[in-house]
């Protein structure tokens, strides 16, 4: 019994094998084929050692539009299916968002003239222990160094965000 039931699944085996082995593929430059005619005409070569994946690139819509190109760049068309924002709401929107926008590069500018001030240059006054410990207070000065550099870069984000809103109207 066991060996029929061996022969059984060593025949089925043999019979699945072929519909899992893949068509020899070739290479014709940046092309692939499983075409042998074409193969042949291009002068391509076989292509041996694993399974290939073609995965087909997308399109450019074509014509369709005006004769100068797009109307507009997709950045700044909505998603479809966003809801419709009146002018007067949006300008009141932008209006918000400069304000915040404002009051946090207030906040950042100040603590960066703080950070400046205790960062004296890169000599700030030594603090309790470090006096006696020098490699501690080299430590804290790299720190004050890369948050100066921090706040900075997030004074240049802000400002860079306050240049993308529209101008006050």
């Amino acid at each position: 019994m066991k060996t029929a039931s061996l022969i059984f699944l060593a025949g089925s085996l043999l019979v699945a094998l072929p519909a899992l082995a893949q068509e020899r593929v070739w290479r014709c430059g940046n092309e692939y084929t499983n075409n042998s005619t074409i193969a042949q005409q291009k002068g391509c070569k076989v292509m041996e050692g694993g399974n290939v994946t073609v995965v087909q690139g997308t399109t450019k819509p074509s014509g369709g539009g005006s004769a100068g190109g797009s109307s507009a760049p997709a950045a700044s068309r909505a998603p479809a299916g966003s809801p419709r924002v009146e002018g007067v709401d949006q300008r009141a929107r932008d209006g918000e968002a400069r304000s915040v926008l404002e009051s946090e590069l207030k906040k950042a500018e100040a603590r960066q003239a703080e950070l400046k001030k205790e960062y004296n240059n890169g000599e700030p006054e030594k603090q309790g222990s470090e006096g006696r410990n020098y490699q501690k207070y080299l430590d804290r000065v790299a720190e004050m160094k890369a948050e100066l550099a921090r706040n900075e870069s997030d004074i240049a984000g802000i400002r860079r965000e306050l240049g993308r809103l529209p101008a006050k109207q």
